[in-house]
């Protein structure tokens, strides 16, 4: 199978575990990797032990001296062969992709670029990580403010990004000069494990960067963090696993960055460009199948615009190509596994039942693999249990309001708190909604807010710390201040 697998993608993919350097089979079998849109095994990937995982602690624990002591420049430079090097990589990297996590090659080229992407610009923060040198207000001493790398950092990513989450995480790390222990989605390692061999080739030493796939994750990470030389946590996944792993932490008091669950508001007023608000729509809803935290996941329309908005939304979705993520013109591929399809289709019966009408879709094509069609409910009531849930998947459910507070509260009705969007010509409206949205993140009359150069993050029950811009650099160290006198 690895073979085939080899033929299709154009590269050699590792399947071991990757700690201190070395590649091994891993002492527990393997893990199944199956392509969502066939339901066939691709591959076979080691299934680290919870004392594997302790072993790659160790082995980045060793490595951390000689990486902190690194200079920045050089580190940098280790990062920036990494981007040269996946971007060189992006198409083999982008099929392989697809046949682990079935998005549409479209899709997981453009999620390679943008993964990429956070190795330049972490490659360039290394450089930048400032410290602060102030008299004393009582002048009796000067003050010295450092920021040192944290230490041993366990990184845990989903499904959704393969490539990206993991870049996202080990970007600012290594900048920062810390060494990590990832931990990637049973469902998707193979890309976390082809990053892996890149950085590698681009000449970060043994140990720096570790891999450790598992089918018990529970086990596995708590193992990690019940180790004295772990100080960090960077996880991305849901707010359940979120509090589980929060609770863990504590017991160690480590130092913890959480990118949690979504619930995305996307609103449209009265005065909006609708042709655009259906431009963006296609990019916050249906970006990676709607399988993203920032998925735009209920649309609150004026009712002056929602007949027009709801049905060019719903003709530009049924215009979609849905199949295998690696057939020439495919838009929309697989879900990643049956669960995850059977709680869309549960979510969308649950949201009729309720009273929303079914404009779109609302059924799984009779085909091999997780498949679920563009679906657009409307007039669904505020109360709905849809409008609670994270969808992920290409369902759009529709709110019509008639009043901007009224739209702001709907919004704001949810324990989640990442990202909103907002459709409207008038910027200080777009600006006063923003400011009483209660996300980490707003995008004003676009449809995607996501950048390697910006800080990403949310609010409530969405998560802690920020990914991205200088402020991600800054969540893998620790501020060191030194009374000085002179």
């Amino acid at each position: 199978m690895a073979a085939d697998l080899a033929s299709i993608t154009g590269m050699t993919t590792p399947t071991g575990l990757l700690i201190g350097g070395q590649w091994s089979a891993g002492k527990a079998g393997t893990i199944p990797v199956i392509d969502p849109g066939t339901e066939d095994s691709i591959a076979e990937v080691a299934n680290a032990t919870p004392e594997e995982a302790v072993e790659a602690v160790g082995a980045a624990y060793a490595a951390l001296p000689g990486w902190a002591a690194t200079p920045p420049r050089v580190r940098g430079e280790a990062l920036r062969r990494a981007y040269e090097l996946m971007i060189a990589d992006a198409d083999a990297l982008a099929r392989l992709m697809v046949l682990e996590n079935g998005k549409a090659l479209k899709d997981a080229k453009a999620e390679i670029v943008y993964a990429a992407e956070f190795f330049r610009w972490f490659a360039e923060e290394a450089v930048r990580i400032d410290g602060i040198v102030k008299t004393a207000p009582s002048g009796a001493n000067r003050i010295l403010v450092q920021h040192q790398p944290v230490g041993v950092a366990v990184l845990v990513t989903p499904w959704n990004f393969p490539a990206a989450m993991a870049t996202r995480k080990i970007g600012p790390a290594l900048a920062a000069g810390c060494t990590v222990v990832l931990k990637p989605a049973k469902e998707t390692p193979l890309s976390a494990l082809a990053v892996a061999a890149i950085l590698s080739d681009a000449g970060v030493p043994d140990g720096v960067v570790n891999v450790v796939p598992t089918a018990t994750a529970g086990p596995v990470v708590s193992a990690m963090l019940a180790d004295s030389r772990v100080r960090k946590l960077s996880f991305t996944g849901s707010t359940e696993v979120g509090r589980v792993l929060l609770r863990t932490a504590s017991e160690s008091i480590i130092n913890c960055s959480m990118e949690l669950g979504g619930n995305a508001p996307f609103l449209v007023f009265a005065d909006a460009d609708v042709d655009a608000a259906v431009e963006g729509a296609m990019i916050a809803k249906m970006r990676n199948g709607g399988e993203a935290c920032t998925a735009a996941n209920r649309f609150y329309v004026h009712d002056a615009v929602a007949d027009e908005f709801t049905q060019k939304f719903a003709a530009r979705l049924a215009a979609l190509n849905v199949g295998h993520g690696l057939d020439e013109g495919v838009d929309l591929g697989p879900l990643v596994n049956s669960d995850t399809r059977s709680k869309v289709a549960e979510l969308v019966e649950s949201a009729t039942r309720d009273g929303g009408r079914l404009v779109l879709g609302g059924h799984a094509p009779d085909r091999p693999g997780y498949f679920y069609a563009p679906t657009v409910l409307d007039n669904v009531p505020a109360t709905a249990g849809i409008l609670g849930e994270e969808i992920f998947g290409p369902v759009a459910p529709v709110v019509r309001f008639t009043d901007t507070d009224e739209a702001i509260a709907m919004a704001n009705a949810t324990e989640y708190g990442l990202v909103s969007y907002v459709y409207t010509k008038d910027l200080r409206l777009g600006i006063q909604v923003s400011e009483a949205l209660e996300s980490g993140m707003v995008g004003i009359n676009r449809g995607v807010v996501s950048d390697p150069a910006a800080p990403f993050g949310g609010v409530k029950q969405s998560g802690l710390g920020r990914e991205g811009g200088h402020e991600g650099l800054l969540e893998f160290t620790e501020t060191k201040y030194i009374a000085v006198d002179w």
